[in-house]
């Protein structure tokens, strides 16, 4: 049996950039939750082959942020509070734990990476104050930074993929939050403390912190107008 040959590099880069430009719109909403992908429109859109584009399709679906549906198709996964309430209670109980390992034994260098994370993050919340549609990609990507530097010195492989796979999954929740402004919140302050209390290695505080920080994100997509989200929200509704 003959070998498979490789990708070729030109091949993976435009699966990657497919992939990269289509997930950009789902999460800022240019593709709507709920809505059918057309291969053979899209394909064109996007400057890509249909092969291209199904592979692009497929690393979505692994994200959990594109449905399949055999024959039919593919689908952008849709939105509810009943998701999200699922997303956050997840969260909370992975990231609190792994928090919590990490104040354990979490070092010098490990300190020094929450507090760099720390400092980048509050520069792009001062922009993020000014122009949130505009600004928000930034924001993400230095809050993301963060919370990964928080848990960084936990060692469990697994908790860390977990983390990463729910923090995607709430991005479109997060932006929504961001842009809409539900509530009234101080977001820095809240990752202020929680870095305090982290770095005074207080695991109770500091978990309970970010618990609660994490939460507040929830309380603020209950409050936003339901016409941003599409079908029921199936499943208990509970607080978090």
């Amino acid at each position: 049996m003959l070998a498979k040959p490789p990708e070729s590099p030109t091949a993976l880069t435009l699966v990657e950039s497919a992939y990269s430009k289509l997930r950009r719109d789902i999460i800022e909403g240019r593709l709507p939750p709920g809505s059918k992908l057309r291969v053979e429109h899209l394909k064109d859109v996007y400057g890509v082959g249909a092969g291209t584009f199904r592979e692009a399709l497929a690393l979505l679906v692994s994200d959990a942020l594109v449905v399949a549906h055999g024959q039919r198709g593919f689908r952008v996964k849709s939105i509810s509070i009943a998701d999200f309430s699922d997303i956050t209670q997840t969260r909370i109980l992975l990231e609190t734990e792994a928090l919590r390992q990490a104040i354990r034994d979490g070092d010098d260098v490990w300190e020094g990476r929450v507090m760099a994370a720390f400092h980048r993050l509050t520069r792009a919340e001062e922009r993020l104050a000014n122009n949130p549609a505009e600004v928000f990609g930034e924001w993400e990507e230095r809050n993301r930074e963060f919370h990964q530097a928080l848990i960084s010195a936990c060692t469990s492989d697994w908790t860390h993929y977990f983390l990463g796979l729910l923090y995607r999954q709430a991005e479109r929740y997060r932006r929504l939050v961001i842009t809409h402004q539900p509530i009234p919140r101080d977001v820095h302050n809240e990752h202020r403390i929680i870095v305090e209390a982290t770095l005074k290695r207080d695991a109770d505080r500091a978990t309970a912190i970010l618990a609660q920080h994490i939460a507040t994100t929830y309380d603020a997509v209950k409050q936003l107008p339901p016409e941003l989200f599409n079908g029921p929200s199936n499943g208990a509704d509970k607080r978090v």
